[in-house]
C-alpha cells in the first residue's frame, strides 16, 4: 500500500507541478523584481511534465529499496527462513520467488506512476511534443529493474539492510564514473536513465543498446548468483 501511494503521487506530482510552475514564478515575481530580474515569456507543456517525471521518479526507487531492503534479512533475523527449509522447501524457490515479487512490484508500480503522468499529460497538453517517449521510460524502467537485481543479490549476501543498500548504492557511484569517462560511457547502465537527450531528439535510441544488452545480462547474473550462493549460505 505504501508504494502504491508512492507511485500514485509521484504520477499525479509531475503535470501538478508543471501546472504550478507559471503561478510560483507570478507568486515569486516582486522578489526577482528587486534582484533585477525578470521572467516572461515561459512556455509549459508535456515536455515539463515529462522532465519533472525524470526528475522525480528516482525517488520512488529510493522508497522501493527501502521497503523491499529487509525481505531477506528479517527472514534471517526471525528464523522464519529456516523453518520452511527443514520443511523441504528449496532454497533457490525461496529466492526465485522473492525475486519474483520484487520484479513484478517495480514493473507494477512504475508503469503505473509512466500512465497516469501519460493521462494527465495528454489530458491538459500533447504528449507527442516529447521524442522517444516509450523508449526513454523503457530505459529509465531496465535501470531500475537492474537496481532491484543488486538489491535482490546483495540481500542474499548481507544480513544488515544498511550494507545491502550501501553496496547498491557503490554500484550506482560505480556506474556513475563509468558514465563520465568518454570510453566507458556507452558500456554504464547509468546511461539508461540519462533520458534528456533522448526527449529533445538530441540522441538516437541506437546509442542506448550497449547500456541495455549489459542491465540485462548483469540481471540474470545478479539472480542466478543469488541463487548459487542461497544454496551456499549458512542460515
Amino acid at each position: 500500500m505504501v508504494l502504491i501511494i508512492v507511485f500514485v503521487f509521484i504520477g499525479i506530482l509531475n503535470p501538478a507541478t508543471a501546472k504550478m510552475i507559471p503561478w510560483m514564478f507570478e507568486v515569486m515575481a516582486d522578489s526577482f523584481k528587486e534582484l533585477g530580474m525578470t521572467v516572461s515569456g515561459m512556455k509549459i507543456d508535456a515536455m515539463t511534465s515529462w522532465t519533472q517525471f525524470f526528475k522525480n521518479i528516482p525517488m520512488a526507487l529510493i522508497a522501493f529499496l527501502l521497503i523491499f531492503s529487509n525481505s531477506f534479512t528479517k527472514e534471517y533475523q526471525s528464523g522464519t527462513l529456516v523453518l520452511v527449509l527443514t520443511k523441504g522447501l528449496p532454497r533457490n524457490v525461496v529466492v526465485l520467488a522473492k525475486s519474483l515479487f520484487m520484479l513484478i512490484s517495480w514493473t507494477v508500480g512504475y508503469w503505473m506512476c509512466f500512465s497516469i503522468t501519460y493521462a494527465y499529460n495528454a489530458y491538459f497538453w500533447d504528449n507527442s511534443i516529447a521524442n522517444n517517449l516509450f523508449f526513454s521510460a523503457a530505459t529509465w524502467y531496465l535501470f531500475g529493474l537492474l537496481t532491484v537485481c543488486l538489491l535482490i543479490l546483495f540481500s542474499v549476501l548481507q544480513n544488515n539492510s544498511g550494507e545491502i543498500l550501501l553496496e547498491v548504492g557503490v554500484c550506482v557511484i560505480v556506474g556513475y564514473v563509468l558514465k563520465l569517462i568518454p570510453v566507458t560511457k556507452k558500456f554504464s547502465v547509468l546511461t539508461l536513465a540519462d533520458t534528456a537527450a533522448l526527449l529533445a531528439g538530441t540522441a538516437k535510441p541506437d546509442s542506448y543498446i550497449m547500456a541495455i544488452v549489459i542491465s540485462l545480462v548483469l540481471d540474470c547474473i545478479c539472480i542466478g548468483t543469488g541463487v548459487v550462493c542461497m544454496n551456499k549460505k549458512q542460515l
